[in-house]
């Protein structure tokens, strides 16, 4: 049998009252009590958050847990330019986008953020328009260089990063806070994937690939080109997705066709289980980290749009105290 000193690097401490502060994982032994104890953190876990006023689908979203922002998307057959800003608890209707639309993309915060491409109408359905949010109101900014739409957004409102798209296309495109300008393309054309992170840390994963092919596949962006990074179990498209290129999250979305509520956890290498969500929803739009993400709108099935929002908070740390029987 292993030690603990074998284990961890170092002896069990014998202490007569437990310590202030404690690690997750340490483990000591309280003299005085006799027992033998240790600090575990239980699994991040989803529950249930506010409503939005509205159910849309193929929508936009930006920020963190306390302070969300989902904009634009479907409540039917027409897009919305409805934005809705979330404090944690509640959604509140923000200032509304200057051009309708849905299957766009979206990066930044409430109050700094970047929505940009999708599907308007036709005769010309997909957009290059971009519009920047302050907190109040939505103002154009500079149109992307190919039209799109169904493409992944990651970064931040003067640091964008727009990933592949419709077509379906490889095309990268990075944002200064003025203009876009060609990036490195995806080793391979995509798109209802998500995208994460920043724009010289981009993360990019699932999607379809032509001819019919939902992907599983994950590639990571350093500022400059796409390299493969570790595959997902689950092959989906339409998922939500948050956090950084290693601390990564993805969650919900569709198989070729079965909708999940699967969550998936990166570090930069490979992915593990999250936990699954609430309620299987796809088209839906995410936002914040790995440890505190949003999850809002979407379809729960075919033709079933949602306004549930949930929560995905780290989970709590935990004394465990080992008695002798």
């Amino acid at each position: 049998m292993s030690t603990s000193y074998e284990i961890y690097g170092q002896k069990i401490q014998v202490l007569s009252s437990d310590p202030d502060t404690v690690a997750n994982g340490q483990i000591w032994y309280n003299s005085t009590s006799n027992a033998l104890k240790a600090k575990v953190q239980t699994p991040p876990t989803w529950s249930t958050g506010g409503s939005m006023a509205a159910a849309r689908n193929s929508l936009g979203g930006a920020g963190t847990l306390t302070a969300g922002l989902a904009f634009a998307g479907t409540p039917g057959p027409a897009a919305t330019s409805a934005t809705e800003e979330y404090n944690g608890t509640s959604w509140a209707a923000g200032g509304a986008m200057g051009t309708a639309r849905k299957y766009l993309a979206g990066c930044g915060t409430q109050t700094a953020g970047l929505g940009f491409g999708g599907y308007v109408s036709a005769p010309t359905p997909t957009s290059t328009a971009t519009e920047e949010y302050d907190g109040t109101s939505w103002t154009a900014g500079g149109s992307l260089n190919t039209t799109r739409s169904h493409l992944g957004g990651a970064g931040t409102q003067t640091a964008g990063l727009a990933i592949g798209g419709s077509g379906p296309t490889a095309v990268t495109e990075e944002y200064d806070g003025t203009s876009w300008a060609a990036g490195g393309a995806l080793g391979t054309a995509r798109r209802d994937k998500v995208g994460a992170g920043t724009q010289t840390a981009g993360l990019a994963f699932g999607g379809l690939v032509p001819p019919n092919r939902v992907s599983y596949e994950t590639e990571e962006y350093d500022g400059t080109s796409w390299a493969a990074g570790g595959n997902m179990a689950t092959e989906r498209r339409f998922s939500g997705g948050a956090g950084t290129q290693t601390a990564g999250l993805a969650f919900g979305g569709r198989t070729y066709d079965t909708t999940v509520k699967i969550t998936e956890e990166y570090n930069g290498t490979t992915w593990k289980s999250g936990g699954a969500m609430v309620a299987a929803r796809y088209l839906l739009a995410g936002a914040g980290t790995q440890t505190a993400g949003l999850a809002f709108a979407g379809i729960s099935a075919p033709g079933s749009r949602i306004a549930t929002t949930e929560e995905r908070e780290d989970g709590s740390i935990q004394t465990i105290t080992f008695t002798q029987k």
